[in-house]
């Protein structure tokens, strides 16, 4: 499947529905310093970035194409052309990194 396979989804989102793909799939993960941490690992609460595919008309700060932070575990998820994306309100995002956002005068960065 290509990579831009989800730019055209036959899916039109409504209100302030947001639908996101995930970057990392469920499971193991690396840490910065190349340690592999099994899914089984004990972990606190943990967000997730995910890229936005599509937005309804009344979603306001963010477009497709940006990267946005969320919580896995508010997400429901949906199957489109075999692709899994997780549909949210546009309330339960987190944050927002955009190049848009590069020099603006309210951009304060992204520090986590």
């Amino acid at each position: 499947m290509s990579e831009n396979t989800h730019d055209k989804l036959p899916i039109r989102m409504l209100h302030d529905r947001v639908l996101v793909r995930s970057d990392s799939p469920e499971g193991e993960r690396k840490s910065g310093g190349g340690i592999l941490i099994p899914a089984t690992a004990a972990v606190g609460r943990r967000l997730a970035w995910a890229e936005v595919v599509a937005v309804g008309q009344n979603v306001r700060t963010v477009e497709a194409g940006d990267r946005v932070l969320y919580d896995p575990e508010d997400r429901a998820e949906v199957e489109v052309r075999g692709m899994t994306y997780v549909l949210m309100r546009e309330r339960d995002l987190h944050a927002v990194a955009a190049d848009r956002f590069e020099g603006s005068e309210d951009s304060t960065g992204l520090y986590l």
